[in-house]
Formats: C-alpha cells, sequence, structure tokens
C-alpha cells in the first residue's frame, strides 16, 4: 500500500469517526481564538477553556485587552504554563493589532506569524477555524500518528506538515487535522498503547511498532 492509499484509507475511517469536528477551544470570535490558541502551548485545550471565560469577560477584543494591564492578564491565566510570557504577548499583540490592523485580526500568515508569541501553528490554526482557509496546523498528537503510520519521516513538525498536505487533498486539511487530533485523544495515547486493539494503528503502523507495542 502506498503512502497516498494509506491516507486515503485512513480518511475514510476518519471521517466515519468523526462526520463533524467541533474546535476544541472556546472562543466567540478570530481574537478570541487567537488568544486561546496562544494559551494552549504547553497547556490542555481543557484547562484553557477553564481560564479563558473570566479573561474574556474582562476582554474580548484587541482594544479591550490592550488596555488591560499585563498583570490584570496574567491574573486570569496564572493556571496555565509560562503564563507570564503569554501575559506579555497577549498585551502585545492586542497593541499591535491596534496599530497595524485596525484591531482586526488578519485573514493572513505571515502577518499573523509578525505577532507576539504567534508561531505558525498557531496561525495555521487561526486561518483554519477562524477564516475557512486550507491549512494543516501539526500538534503533538499529529507529529505523532503521523510518524506511527508510516505518513511521515516524523523528524520535525514542519517536515510532517508538508508530508500530510502531499497526502490529503486540500480541501480536507481543515477537518483532518482536528480528526486526528480527537483520534488520538480517544484511541491512541503515547505509551502504553495496544496497537493491535488500535482502529487505525491495527493496520497503518509498522508491525516493528505493533511488535513493539509502541
Amino acid at each position: 500500500m502506498t503512502r497516498k492509499e494509506k491516507a486515503a484509507r485512513i480518511l475514510a475511517q476518519l471521517d466515519e469517526l468523526y462526520p463533524t469536528q467541533p474546535i476544541p477551544l472556546d472562543h466567540s470570535n478570530p481574537f478570541t481564538l487567537l488568544v486561546a490558541v496562544l494559551l494552549s502551548a504547553q497547556t490542555t485545550d481543557k484547562k484553557v477553556n477553564e481560564v479563558t471565560p473570566a479573561l474574556f469577560a474582562a476582554a474580548d477584543n484587541p482594544a479591550a485587552m490592550a488596555a488591560l494591564p499585563v498583570d490584570a492578564i496574567l491574573g486570569h491565566i496564572r493556571q496555565v504554563g509560562l503564563a507570564p510570557t503569554k501575559a506579555r504577548n497577549i498585551k502585545a499583540l492586542s497593541e499591535l493589532l491596534l496599530s497595524r490592523h485596525g484591531g482586526v485580526v488578519p485573514a493572513d500568515f505571515e502577518a499573523l506569524e509578525a505577532l507576539p508569541g504567534v508561531g505558525h501553528k498557531t496561525a495555521s490554526v487561526v486561518m483554519s477555524q477562524a477564516f475557512g482557509v486550507p491549512a494543516f496546523p501539526v500538534d503533538t498528537h499529529i507529529h505523532r500518528l503521523a510518524s506511527r503510520w508510516g505518513l511521515s519521516s516524523g523528524k520535525n513538525v514542519e517536515q510532517t506538515e508538508r508530508d500530510l498536505k502531499a497526502l490529503f487533498p486540500r480541501e480536507a486539511w481543515n477537518r483532518v487535522h482536528l480528526q486526528i487530533i480527537f483520534f488520538g485523544r480517544e484511541h491512541c495515547p503515547a505509551r502504553g498503547h495496544d496497537l493491535g486493539g488500535c482502529p487505525i494503528c491495527s493496520w497503518a503502523a509498522s508491525k516493528k511498532r505493533i511488535a513493539a507495542g509502541s
């Protein structure tokens, strides 16, 4: 089976398992999504969704967020990883959205990645989930499963993104990246995973990995 054939079979299974793909991070507009994705680095989506209601009640747009002191932002997000740095970045990016973009989150990869604390993955999530632009954000679940399933060399997330974009149809990128995340959380723990009993790993993972139980 070629990689393309394997990807097509995986996509068919994922479409059956996850015909709809809710966005894991709670938000009400592109700005709150941007902030939530920034907060999710090295933090679970569950924890982000616990802290953002109070933060967004205080400020759900760039002007309101820019008006908050960094310490006030930090007070709302203290429970997430790297909170002090994230608080400074949220304040700074809000100010830049006002000065550079008229208080509007730009639907542009380059402009998003120029904002403090916003890397390619965060920009990809916002472009995909806020604006519907085809993108393939690669998180730890996707990076791990792409390697396990033999869809990518898994050397780095940039290579994984390129490989997956080449294997899956462009029109499927926005849904399949969420589907793989949901599948990874539900079926594929990083350790102690029974590959033989997994709906996809049982046939897509290499025999060596199945034998090793990795």
